[in-house]
């Protein structure tokens, strides 16, 4: 069962989306939040952490910008997904650039939004086809700024690995491929988070795609 902690200032829109999730066996609302400070309050009371967490951006007290920061910062492991009524470029840019592991719209439908916490669950992010072009396009935006990282510090397996983990493949199906242990993935993983300075694997992919470490169309 994935656990899940939801943020949204919009009443009724939180009450549906909870209602929706709870219905489903697969899923379980520990809390919801009605704006960012109240989140991160949660958070700091909890005695079980929630797998991952879907907020709004617009909202009073402490917007869901804010506190997507503020909870990256002081929870690296967190998984978040942005949630909005805004489907443009721009937002997902800047939410994608400070740590969110995916982005929904308000109007995604149901098997849309189960897809995404499940994705976000398993492998640490969700990519759509939006949200790889929009990282392809923005390779100047400050959030994306390309490292001197030479790619040479990065081994062919540690490319294969990066490769494999870029097309959303799980850790299990990433050794089934390589014909690895899934604990030499994970150190191959944590190894290219280390080399990247990312912070997570969505930051990672962000990483390899903006500075073409890897080829998508292979």
């Amino acid at each position: 069962m994935i656990n899940i902690a939801l943020a949204d200032d919009e009443s009724l829109f939180l009450e549906t989306l909870s209602f929706m999730l709870d219905r489903s066996p697969e899923f379980n609302v520990l809390f919801t939040a009605t704006n960012g400070q109240e989140m991160l309050d949660q958070l700091a009371d909890c005695v079980f952490m929630p797998d991952v967490i879907v907020t709004d951006l617009k909202m009073p007290v402490l917007n869901g910008v804010e506190a997507t920061k503020k909870m990256r910062a002081s929870y690296p492991d967190l998984k978040i997904i942005a949630l909005s009524s805004y489907d443009t470029d721009v937002f997902i840019s800047n939410m994608l650039g400070i740590g969110a592991a995916s982005y929904l719209v308000k109007n995604a439908k149901a098997e849309e939004v189960y897809t995404t916490i499940r994705q976000v669950h398993e492998k640490g992010f969700y990519y759509n086809d939006k949200l790889l072009r929009i990282l392809h396009e923005n390779s100047q935006n400050q959030n994306f700024k390309k490292s001197a990282l030479d790619s040479k510090m990065i081994s062919e397996r540690e490319k294969e690995v990066l490769q494999l983990i870029c097309k959303q493949f799980t850790t299990r199906e990433i050794a089934d491929e390589l014909i690895l242990s899934t604990r030499t993935v994970d150190r191959h993983r944590d190894s290219l988070l280390a080399k990247t300075r990312s912070r997570n694997v969505a930051g990672l992919v962000a990483f390899a795609i903006q500075n073409s470490i890897v080829d998508l169309k292979k």
